[in-house]
């Protein structure tokens, strides 16, 4: 079970609310929160924040680090859903051109980048719906590779994935791609105002630095992180 997982469980008994009480007010089913409570499926930021709302309770704790042995349990789930869903492609011949033709029209490639956005390591296809890619303009959607352990605590492992979008601006306490003090680094960032921000990097410790908007660049908010096996 994930911290967050167990978190937002032992905070909805403490409510008095069933899963499917709790997925109702979210807008999920009862499985996808018995899926996080037990820590088989990463919540996202959005997730979390109304889980937060709704059961009154802090679940955004910047100290929540990832033991290794979690995270190697979380590892050994997606592998073998992976596998799953590879024996699962071929029985319905999701592989076949006919059906690749069919739905070219419909994907979007998405480039896979390193920090500096110049260089394509790779891509991964996903479905467009009204030119948005998982509610994001098209056009705007991109995968980061992580280049460090610096956000370790936080479940970001060098060579994993995080799919994200360009951004400008940022929106309060969320994980960005940021140019600062002469290089790109991913951190979670929250807006103190004043034109201060709080930088949050996790490397199995929390390490935290209070800096002017001004200092950062903006590049790129990350959503959802895709792990490496």
């Amino acid at each position: 079970m994930s911290r967050v997982g167990e978190k937002i469980k032992e905070a909805r008994t403490k409510a008095g609310l069933t899963q499917k009480a709790l997925g109702k007010k979210l807008g999920v089913s009862d499985k996808f929160i018995n899926e996080v409570e037990m820590g088989r499926r990463v919540a996202q930021e959005g997730f979390i924040e109304r889980a937060a709302k709704i059961l009154n309770t802090d679940l955004n704790d910047i100290s929540m680090v990832v033991t290794d042995e979690a995270l190697m349990e979380e590892r050994k789930i997606t592998e073998v859903a992976k596998k799953e869903k590879k024996i699962n492609a071929k029985i319905l011949g999701e592989t076949s051109p006919v059906w690749t033709d069919a739905f070219s029209s419909v994907m979007k490639k998405v480039i896979i980048y390193d920090y500096s956005l110049k260089k394509e390591l790779g891509s991964k296809e996903l479905p467009i719906y009204s030119n948005k890619v998982e509610g994001y303009p098209a056009d705007k959607v991109l995968y980061i590779k992580v280049e460090d352990n610096s956000m370790s605590g936080f479940r970001m492992m060098k060579d994993d994935i995080v799919f994200g979008h360009l951004v400008k601006e940022v929106s309060n306490n969320g994980m960005f791609l940021i140019e600062y003090d002469n290089k790109r680094v991913i951190r979670q960032i929250k807006s103190l105002g004043e034109q201060k921000l709080l930088l949050i990097g996790n490397d199995g410790s929390a390490k935290t630095e209070t800096i002017q908007v001004k200092e950062a660049k903006i590049i790129a908010k990350l959503e959802r992180l895709e792990i490496q096996l």
